[in-house]
């Protein structure tokens, strides 16, 4: 085999300086403060950004990389033994990636501007040190400043390698019959790729897995290792995959790999003789199957299975190999949670200065037929006292509810075979809930019922959600007159959209939900319609017709709609700390045949925590409307349609506290022309002029389970303006006008 002979790595000697400035007190004689680390290539085809990873000493954090990190005032002392080291591994990582001539220069920048007293600047400043190590001497002179250091890594990749020929040394020959690695097809490496050692990493984990799933229970990637040889003159690479037969350690004799079945699966308890779950549930969670070969990817079903059940607190999974048979014993011990838990939630509400308090008690039991069911119980009350309302009797708020849910752990449907049953992740929810709502204003009753199936596809980063039925039965018992008559009946005030949302209304609706999240993109989509199957067979049953023209259900109106929402999130990452989030949400929604106005809890609105933030929630649009009447406007300012369009970029600070700085655009607009809300129709050739932005900044505090999150945002373009000064915001800023504060659990997107 031919030894490749690399370049020699050019590291560059510092001079010895004097420490000085606001830092001088860390700095000591003949150290740096590190300034800036760059890494770049002489050719520009090749990324050198990519290996800023491997440098082991960078230049102290930056606030939103443009201010210093104020929180921290020791620097960072440039070492140049690590910067030696840098330069080893940022050539390993080069010839990891195919290039194997590749080299690697340190080029150093000393700032020592008024560092000593008489001492030459030109000499001293700006100067490119030599491989040498000759320095300008400070000895002797009298500190003022504390020297710096720019370091800037130019790498030298040279030409890439590719592979050549490639071949498979299997020692033993039942593995080698399996894998059928002498057809092509079979093989992952093919001649003319990029000779890497990513490339050759995958193609030991490919097979070793497949062997790991095949029964091979003793096999690892440490019984796979390569070879390469190189042509003179050429740059291909012969590739050779070495499969050593199996050692039990260094001093065992070789043998063949031995191939494993399940000869028996035992359930065990750690908290008593007795597991307090049915034993078809206990198959149904378990993938390893009996008189079948080992896999490991089997195993990590089954782990992943029985983490999803509520009944489970944790599961172990041994193997016990019976002696010269090459069949394993699977022992699965479980421990269970407590099935029974009763828990009581008080908490503080203030609305606008209104001040009150609620509480919660659930019930919950996570085993209910012993298949890990899930049934919970909440009751939840609460009490408001409301202040400044003229003509109302009763100045207080009360609200009491009361809901159930049931989740099973799997598909509950007709005409399902217990094997596919077996395969999904799924749960199956029905819930049922009542809330009773008594304001000054009026009295409001809520039913609501729902059948969902929720499941997912963990090898595809998939979430999927299917309401099968979602209903709600909304009851206006009482309006008050003093309400009535400012609101509902006055000619001067009158409002297609708020008398819509002050009526009867029945909802049944459908609904499907997909989300997909990987470490770089993510994405959701939600499609809804209600109201269909009622309209479908309205005419055969002979539903009766109100005063405004619809058709009612059991006596009330129905809505019919349709819905989708898609929404989709991009993160740039620069390295470890820093990272651009693109966020880009869209949404419409279109009131037809029964009705002409969407139901409020459908609506969109613009503004808040998650949106743009210049404006507060339900404070941005309808288009260009601008509200005038500050007690309805958070009826007027909703619509059909929205638009976000959002980027962020994020950086640690210290601590827990994270920082952000971010831009936002968007509006929300109405498909219909509602008089109530002038300029708010979205209409082609205008909707571009009626896009909002904002501007601002943020704090966090991750505590990793959970973000507090602190944003400060300013309005740049309004687009319900009076003023050319109220337009243009950001040429003209008013904080009193402009500014808006939010306070928000998570990240916006």
């Amino acid at each position: 085999m031919r030894i490749l002979k690399i370049q020699k790595i050019s590291v560059l000697a510092l001079p010895l300086l004097l420490a000085g400035c606001s830092a001088s007190k860390y700095v000591q004689e003949g150290e740096y403060i590190l300034n800036k680390v760059e890494v770049k290539s002489d050719s520009a085809e090749y990324d050198a950004g990519a290996l800023k990873q491997y440098v082991r000493q960078k230049e102290k954090p930056k606030l939103f990389a443009l201010f210093k990190n104020p929180f921290s005032k020791k620097p960072v002392i440039y070492d140049s033994i690590q910067a030696r080291l840098t330069c080893q591994d940022l050539l390993t990582a080069m010839q990891n990636q195919g290039f194997l001539h590749a080299g690697v220069s340190l080029y150093t920048t000393i700032h020592g501007e008024d560092w000593a007293k008489g001492g030459n600047k030109n000499e001293l400043d700006g100067e490119n040190e030599n491989a040498d190590g000759k320095n300008g001497n400070a000895k002797g002179r009298k500190r003022k400043k504390a020297p710096k250091l720019d370091a800037t890594y130019l790498l030298h990749p040279g030409e890439p390698f590719f592979i050549g020929k490639v071949e498979y040394d299997i020692e033993d020959k039942n593995i080698q019959d399996r894998l059928q690695l002498d057809n092509p097809d079979n093989q992952m490496l093919k001649p003319g790729m990029r000779f890497t050692v990513e490339a050759l990493d995958n193609e030991r984990k490919r097979i070793s897995n497949l062997l790991i799933d095949d029964g091979y229970f003793r096999f690892n990637k440490d019984f796979i290792h390569f070879s390469a040889d190189t042509i003179t003159g050429s740059k291909d690479i012969g590739v050779t995959l070495h499969l050593m037969n199996y050692k039990a350690n260094s001093n065992a004799p070789e043998t063949p790999h031995s191939r494993y079945e399940i000869r028996k699966i035992n359930y065990l308890s750690n908290d008593s003789d007795r597991i307090h779950l049915r034993h078809q549930v206990l198959l149904n969670a378990t993938a390893l199957k009996e008189g079948s070969p080992y896999s490991a990817s089997a195993l990590q079903r089954t782990y992943n299975n029985f983490a999803r059940l509520q009944a489970v607190k944790y599961t172990n999974i041994r193997f016990v190999e019976a002696p010269d048979s090459g069949m394993l014993d699977c022992n699965i011990q479980i421990s269970t949670n407590k099935p029974s838990t009763i828990s009581f939630q008080p908490e503080g509400t203030n609305t606008a200065g209104d001040l009150g308090a609620a509480a919660s008690l659930t019930y919950t039991n996570r085993n209910l037929f012993r298949g890990s069911e899930q049934l919970s119980i909440e009751l939840r009350g609460a009490y408001e006292a409301i202040t400044g309302l003229e003509g109302y009797q009763d100045q207080n708020y009360q609200e009491y509810s009361i809901e159930s849910k049931l989740v099973f752990p799997r598909f509950v449907a007709p005409l399902l075979s217990k094997n596919f049953r077996r395969r999904q992740t799924a749960n199956t929810e029905y819930s049922v809930a009542w809330d009773l709502q008594n304001r000054p204003e009026f009295h409001r009753r809520v039913f609501s019922m729902a059948w969902r199936y929720r499941w997912a596809e963990p090898r595809h980063h998939l979430n999927w959600r299917f309401d099968l039925l979602d209903l709600n039965y909304v009851y206006m018992p009482w309006i008050s007159e003093t309400f009535k008559r400012d609101y509902l009946d006055d000619v001067d005030n009158r409002n297609a959209i708020l008398r819509y949302n002050y009526e009867d209304i029945f909802i049944m609706k459908m609904g499907f939900g997909l989300t997909y999240s990987d470490e770089v993109d993510a994405f959701r989509l939600n499609v809804e319609s209600s109201g269909n199957l009622l309209s479908a067979f309205s005419k055969a049953l002979n539903f009766k017709i109100n005063s405004q023209g619809q058709r009612t259900f059991i006596n009330i109106a129905y809505a019919q709609y349709a819905k989708a929402d898609f929404d989709y999130t991009h993160l740039v990452r620069f390295d470890d700390r820093n990272v651009l989030a693109l966020h880009a949400g869209i949404g419409v929604a279109y009131p037809y045949g029964n009705s002409k106005v969407l139901p409020f809890e459908k609506r969109y609105f613009s503004g808040g925590a998650n949106s743009v933030r210049g404006w507060g929630v339900r404070e941005l649009g309808p288009g260009g409307y601008k509200g005038n009447d500050g007690r309805i406007d958070f009826i007027n300012q909703t619509g059909d349609m929205k638009l976000d369009l959002n980027a962020e970029y994020r950086t640690p600070l210290f601590w827990k506290f994270e920082g952000a700085l971010f831009v936002d655009a968007g509006n929300i607009w109405t498909l219909r022309k509602y008089d109530e809300q002038p300029n708010g129709q979205f209409k082609l050739d205008k909707f571009y002029k009626q896009i909002a932005a904002a501007y601002g900044m943020g704090l966090r505090l991750n505590f990793d389970y959970f973000i507090l999150r602190f944003d400060m945002g300013m309005k740049a373009i309004n687009p319900a303006y009076e003023s050319g000064d109220e337009h243009w915001a950001i040429i003209h800023p008013k904080l009193s006008r402009d500014f808006a504060f939010h306070f928000a659990v998570g990240l916006p997107f």
